[in-house]
């Protein structure tokens, strides 16, 4: 069933489908080999499975993915360019008890709170219906690792340590 929303605004009158009750169902699930504490840079991917309930095809599906950070005071849709190249699937035809499986690869770009859906609705101006959020946090990557920075921090200074003596040695004997 479809719920109206009517909006007048300025005199103008405009009708909008909400989110229906229609025959679909969208799943949404965090892939199982996914990090357990994500950090900037690692991939992360998200399995969708689009079902249709009804007992009709339904024709000219579209399905994307959205992301939200959700930080205290950052809150807003992100962007995908960077996070993911696979935005949208179509999906020709689903008939009735079929499922469309889709993975939905991200790569984390920045550290925060996020919450991820997929939205499918039908060329044809069917209403929307959603997948429910999936919350994710990416963790800050240290731009310092410990590992790569201390043979640095000690080879360097032993090294020009050790030309200054063989240099002086060679001079003075």
């Amino acid at each position: 069933m479809r719920l109206p929303i009517l909006i007048v605004t300025a005199g103008l009158i405009a009708s909008f489908s909400s989110v229906s009750a229609a025959p679909l169902t969208v799943d949404l699930m965090p892939a199982a080999d996914n990090p357990p504490a994500p950090q900037m840079g690692d991939n992360l991917k998200f399995n969708s499975a689009i079902r249709n309930d009804g007992a009709t095809p339904l024709d000219g599906l579209i399905a994307w993915i959205l992301l939200l950070e959700v930080d205290k005071g950052k809150e807003q849709p992100i962007d995908l360019e960077d996070w993911s190249a696979h935005k949208a699937v179509t999906i020709p035809r689903l008939m009735p008890g079929e499922t469309v499986r889709t993975e939905w690869p991200m790569r984390l770009i920045q550290s925060g709170d996020y919450r991820v859906a997929i939205g499918v609705a039908g060329r044809d101006g069917s209403a929307l219906t959603p997948s429910p959020l999936a919350d994710f946090t990416v963790r800050q990557k240290p731009v310092v690792e410990s590992q790569r920075v201390l043979p640095i921090a000690i080879g360097v200074p032993a090294l020009l340590g050790l030309s200054i003596l063989f240099g002086l040695r060679r001079r003075f004997f």
